[in-house]
């Protein structure tokens, strides 16, 4: 990575819109990155446009056709002093979830092996914290080893990183690490307060300095705007390079939380978000992550055709429901598609 993020923020005078006779579809170039406009602009076409688009793109970049599958561990549950509006771990909210402790290495193991067994190649490890610290990444670095030793990917969501912590994770041979943006960045401020959209971007730049591919997405339905979405997506794909994994949430509206109340997002609002992602970046993987329990089989279906090529597997997401094992393997057959194989 060249240097620090820059925010790109939305103009809302500039909105472009297409038409099928009258312009042509919206492209990058190396020289000039993806404006929030051009990105608007490609969620304002023709939904079957946008879609036959989409598909375009991502069989020109994975003709192989694979969906990875992903399976996702809360090692360290609740108790986060964030705020995120969104979070039923934040101890800010009452939602039921309690504050735990970190597991033991042998616990993540068997959890790992499970998951490889059912079929996952990648293993990520999520914590409720706002910043680990030293002796957490030490105990992380020593999960991961464990991980990697069955043949799995691994990836961990941790909090923000110092310069340091990256370079451990990295020397402990972390393949992943995912901060998501979670929003566009003028919407931020209405979803979190006790952080600020530098400080997740700053985590980025740590993350990649130290050699280790990167793992950022969303969430949308938290009440933002066409614009904001297209903002996220824009900030994204400006990234150089961008994310090599896209995870994008459908908000899980959870009692207790800030966004409990939000306004369900139309399913092909959401179809919209992974189109667009595969299009402005082509050759990240595009995961269909939380919220998708209540997407049902045809949305998700439409989600695969716009581009998505990984999924979270397995029967929770953190603290929320995702769906099961089984179910996912009976959508992929329906579908026709395959699964990424694990490493023996």
């Amino acid at each position: 990575m060249s240097g620090p993020y820059t925010p790109y923020t939305s103009d809302t005078t500039s909105a472009l819109h297409w038409h099928p006779q009258a312009a042509a579809i919206p492209q990058a170039t190396a020289a000039d990155p993806w404006p929030v406009a051009q990105v608007q602009a490609l969620f304002e076409m023709p939904f079957m446009a946008l879609m036959l688009h989409a598909q375009t793109v991502h069989h020109a970049h994975w003709p192989a056709g694979d969906i990875e599958l992903a399976t996702l561990l809360s090692v360290k549950t609740g108790g986060c002093p964030e705020n995120c509006g969104y979070c039923p771990q934040s101890a800010a909210y009452d939602t039921g979830v309690q504050a735990g402790k970190l597991m033991d290495l042998a616990e993540v193991t068997r959890a790992a092996q499970a998951a490889k067994e059912a079929g996952a190649s990648r293993f990520c490890m999520g914590a409720a914290w706002r910043a680990p610290k030293d002796r957490d990444i030490a105990q992380v670095s020593a999960m991961i080893a464990a991980v990697k030793a069955l043949g799995l990917e691994s990836c961990a969501t941790l909090g923000m990183l110092a310069p340091h912590q990256a370079q451990a994770l990295s020397d402990a041979g972390l393949d992943y690490y995912n901060h998501n943006l979670d929003t566009g960045p003028d919407y931020y401020r209405d979803v979190v307060s006790t952080r600020q959209y530098e400080e997740r971007l700053d985590t980025l730049s740590h993350v990649r300095a130290a050699g280790i591919r990167v793992c950022c997405g969303g969430i949308v339905g938290m009440g933002e705007t066409p614009v904001d979405r297209a903002a996220l997506l824009a900030q994204l794909a400006n990234m150089q390079p961008y994310p090599e994994s896209v995870p994008i949430n459908s908000l899980v509206r959870v009692p207790g939380t800030p966004l409990a109340d939000s306004e369900p997002l139309d399913p092909l609002d959401f179809v919209r978000v992974i189109a667009v992602a595969r299009i402005v970046m082509p050759q990240a993987r595009i995961r269909l992550s939380a919220g998708r329990q209540q997407l049902g089989e045809a949305v998700q279906a439409l989600c695969f055709m716009a581009g998505a090529n990984s999924i979270f597997y397995g029967d929770k997401l953190l603290v929320t429901g995702n769906p099961e094992a089984d179910s996912d393997a009976k959508l992929l057959a329906k579908l026709g598609l395959a699964s990424l194989k694990t490493a023996a």
